[in-house]
C-alpha cells in the first residue's frame, strides 16, 4: 500500500479523494487570503493550526464514513444562494436520492438548515431562528473582516458572508463540523469563509484583527469566562464589536448559576450569569456600550430531534411534568444576546 506525505503526516493513497483535495485546495487558499489582510504576524500559526486540525480529522474513527459521504456528493456547477438562506442550487440533473444518502453519512446534522441540490436538511437547531433574533441589532457587516468562535457547522458563518462580510473565518474543533461546512464550500470554493478545525484558545492572543467577534452558545461551556472575554477583547480591532449569545438565568448582579453536576443533561456548563452579572463580566473584562439587545426562552420547536439528528435533544433535556425546568431542577435555557465594544 502506497502513501504519501500530506503536510507533515502520510495518508494513504486510498484517502486522495475528493475530501483531501478539498483541504490541500482551501489550506491554499487560506493562506493567500490571509496574506491579503492584516494577519501578516499570524499567518504561520493560523495555517499551522488548520494542518494539525485536519491531521486530528484524518486519524478520527469516523472519518472514512464522513469522507465517503462528502466524496458521493455530485460534482456539478451549483450556485450557493446565502441572502434568506443557505441553499445550493444547480442547473444539472442530480440523483435527489443518492444526494440525501450521500448527506446522512454526516449524520448528525445539528446547526442548519440547508438546502443541498434539492435535499432539505431539518437540522436540531434552528439556527436561521438565532440569526434572525441577532442581525437586527448588531452592526453592517458589510466589509468586515469576522471571526466566529464556536461556529460548528459553519450556518452562520455564511448568513454572515451573505451580510456582504469581507472575510469570515471559523473555529471549531468538532470534526465532523469541517465535513457540515465542505459540504456546501465545494459549490462554492472561492468565497472568503474557512473554518480552521481548531479551538479558540489556540488561536493567538492580541491579534486586534477582527471588526466584528461572533461568541455564540460557547461562554457557558467556559471554565474561566472571564478569560474568554479577555481573549475576545484582544482580538478585536479598536472599536471592534463583540455579538455574544449565552444562557443566561434570572436574577440581580449577584445571580449565577453554578449546576452541582449536568445542567440539561449536558455535562460541560460551568457558570450561567444573570443579564446583570454577565454586564459586570464585561465591563471587568474592559468592554464598553453594554447592551443586551434580546432575551429568548428556548423552544422545543427550535431545538429538536429530526430525521438528521436522531438522538435525544430539548424535549429530552426538559422536566416532563414542568417545561420551565431542566430535568436537574434548573431554570430551563434562556438566551440572550448582549452587544459591546472595545476601544484600546
Amino acid at each position: 500500500m502506497g502513501g504519501l506525505r500530506f503536510g507533515f503526516f502520510i495518508i494513504c493513497e486510498e484517502t486522495l479523494d475528493f475530501t483531501t483535495a478539498y483541504q490541500a485546495k482551501e489550506h491554499q487558499n487560506l493562506a493567500h487570503v490571509l496574506s491579503h489582510r492584516d494577519f501578516t504576524p499570524y499567518i504561520d500559526a493560523l495555517l499551522k493550526l488548520n494542518q494539525q486540525g485536519w491531521h486530528k480529522i484524518f486519524k478520527h474513527g469516523d472519518f472514512s464514513r464522513w469522507s465517503q459521504g462528502l466524496n458521493a456528493l455530485p460534482d456539478v456547477q451549483a450556485d450557493v444562494d446565502i441572502s434568506h438562506q443557505v441553499c445550493v442550487q444547480s442547473v444539472a440533473h442530480t440523483d435527489k436520492e443518492k444526494v440525501e444518502q450521500a448527506l446522512k453519512q454526516l449524520h448528525p446534522w445539528r446547526k442548519g438548515p440547508f438546502d443541498i441540490l434539492g435535499v432539505h436538511i431539518d437540522t436540531e437547531w434552528r439556527s436561521d431562528w438565532k440569526w434572525q433574533r441577532v442581525l437586527p441589532h448588531i452592526s453592517s457587516l458589510q466589509d468586515r473582516v469576522v471571526l466566529d468562535i464556536g461556529c460548528g457547522s459553519g450556518y452562520h458563518m455564511w448568513r454572515m458572508l451573505g451580510e456582504g462580510a469581507k472575510l469570515v473565518l471559523g473555529v471549531d474543533p468538532s470534526p465532523l463540523f469541517s465535513f457540515h461546512f465542505a459540504s456546501i464550500k465545494r459549490y462554492q470554493p472561492d468565497a472568503a469563509s474557512f473554518l480552521i478545525p481548531t479551538g479558540i484558545d489556540e488561536i493567538p492572543s492580541g491579534m486586534q484583527c477582527f471588526d466584528t467577534v461572533f461568541s455564540m452558545g460557547i461562554l457557558y461551556h467556559r471554565r474561566e469566562p472571564l478569560e474568554h472575554l479577555y481573549k475576545i477583547r484582544s482580538l478585536l480591532k479598536k472599536g471592534g464589536e463583540l455579538v455574544l449569545e449565552t444562557l443566561v438565568v434570572d436574577g440581580d448582579e449577584t445571580t449565577c448559576l453554578v449546576p452541582s453536576g449536568r445542567y440539561a443533561k449536558m455535562r460541560n456548563v460551568w457558570f450561567i450569569p444573570s443579564v446583570a452579572m454577565l454586564t459586570i463580566w464585561l465591563q471587568r473584562a474592559g468592554f464598553k456600550n453594554i447592551r443586551c439587545v434580546d432575551l429568548n426562552t428556548t423552544s422545543i420547536e427550535e431545538q429538536r430531534s429530526t430525521e438528521w439528528m436522531t438522538f435525544e435533544s430539548l424535549p429530552d433535556f426538559l422536566d416532563p411534568k414542568d417545561r420551565q425546568k431542566t430535568v436537574e431542577g434548573y431554570q430551563a435555557p434562556k438566551r440572550a444576546v448582549m452587544l459591546a465594544n472595545y476601544d484600546f
